[in-house]
């Protein structure tokens, strides 16, 4: 009886902490997901030129691969809660200064380009905070329930829902699509403010010793020398790249091949969410009747699934269920391999190894998206598509050998 009167509190902390950063994840993935949408589209307004108006999309990405291993120094530094409010008031400031420039006239590219970068690195910040915090805001046992939930708020929030609202704002208005991003990001910051617990990644008075260079270098070296999260970056990496590759081509597999409306199309996309948001519900239910190694395993079925379908088929219920299989496959990769790397790194090298463990698949997005462009341009989409699931299929020794029965159970529990 005295076990369960003391194991209350934390259960109760851990349902309140669990709330607000799946609250927290959910309006800042929606903000994000409008902002995808609406900054492309207030581009149109301002240029003609198709490289330009890309730009704003690459500019909003190119954070990941220029500063995320120098935030992942800051996240293990400072205070993770005070950073997620630091960055979403960043975003406030951001988007009111571009919607202020907007309704006076005053947007140009150069400006917008600016915004678009700000709004990246502080996107960065956030992410990487809010993953390092779990440890710290949930116990062992909540973990797995709560990168669920993040996981599938990001999901459906910034995939599936955010561009779809995205789109409807900024039909009424560029302007409303901006203030209500701002709104997003402040309501956030207010929910943050119900967190309990300590958020420092160090104990009290104590500061970390060596340059950036030489934290970044321990964040690499700790990663490159655990065999098991090692090797699940290296399998990120090319499963990163085929999603790259897939989001790179499928609006042009959408239109030529399978011959889809705009809407038609929307809805194509929207089943990647919806696997998505299935994984993120499943996630405890199928680790605990495949088990976890079985349930990672799947996301290299279902990316293979997705980047073979339209290889094999014009049929687009095929190819809808192919990407419904690679958007659930994800969820529950990021999930368990969340909960792995919070059991495994120590709370005050997990902001760096976050910002290196995305590294690895952020990273390879953009080249998989360039590659499989080139291939298309060469040896036509189909083939180019057929490259990327050998790819994928190919990852299932390496797997097998590294996400061992045996590496899975030397993971602490807590």
């Amino acid at each position: 009886m005295t076990q369960l009167r003391a194991a209350r509190p934390d259960d109760r902390t851990d349902t309140r902490n669990t709330g607000v950063l799946v609250a927290f994840t959910a309006l800042t993935n929606l903000a994000d997901g409008v902002l995808k949408v609406a900054l492309p589209l207030v581009a149109t307004t301002l240029t003609t030129s198709p490289g330009m108006i890309a730009a704003v999309a690459t500019v909003l990405t190119l954070p990941w691969l220029l500063t995320s291993l120098h935030v992942g120094v800051l996240v293990d530094r400072f205070d993770r809660r005070a950073l997620l409010l630091t960055a979403n008031l960043v975003r406030v400031a951001t988007m009111a200064g571009l919607a202020a420039a907007l309704l006076t006239g005053a947007l140009s590219l150069p400006l917008l380009y600016a915004g678009a970068a700000l709004m990246g690195v502080a996107e960065v910040v956030a992410t990487t905070a809010s993953v390092a915090l779990v440890p710290s805001a949930v116990t062992p046992p909540g973990r797995e329930r709560a990168n669920a939930w993040m996981a599938g708020a990001e999901t459906a929030c910034g995939e599936f829902t955010g561009p779809f609202v995205g789109g409807v704002l900024v039909a009424v208005g560029a302007g409303l699509a901006l203030g209500a991003t701002g709104a997003a990001y402040v309501v956030g910051m207010l929910v943050l403010l119900f967190l309990v617990g300590r958020f420092a990644p160090n104990p009290v008075g104590e500061r970390p010793i060596g340059s950036v260079h030489a934290r970044i270098g321990e964040g690499l070296a700790y990663l490159w020398r655990e065999p098991l999260l090692r090797g699940m970056a290296l399998l990120l990496t090319v499963l990163c790249a085929c999603w790259g590759a897939w989001l790179a081509l499928m609006p042009l597999v959408a239109t030529d091949l399978l011959d889809l409306s705009a809407a038609e199309y929307g809805a194509l996309m929207s089943a990647l969410g919806a696997g998505g948001i299935v994984g993120a519900l499943t996630v405890g239910w199928v680790n605990r009747l495949l088990g976890r190694r079985w349930a990672m395993f799947a996301d290299l079925l279902g990316t293979a699934a997705m980047m073979a379908a339209p290889v094999l088929t014009s049929h687009v219920w095929v190819v809808g269920a192919a990407a419904f299989l690679g958007g659930m496959g994800g969820t529950l990769w990021t999930v368990n391999t969340r909960t792995l790397s919070q059991r495994m790194v120590p709370g005050a090298m997990l902001g760096r190894f976050s910002a290196v463990f995305r590294l690895f698949g952020w990273g390879a997005m953009p080249l998989g998206a360039a590659l499989v462009g080139l291939l298309a341009e060469v040896v036509g989409v189909r083939a180019a598509f057929a490259v990327f699931a050998v790819a994928a299929l190919l990852t299932v020794i390496p797997f097998l050998r590294v996400v061992t029965p045996a590496a899975l159970a030397a993971v602490p529990r807590h």
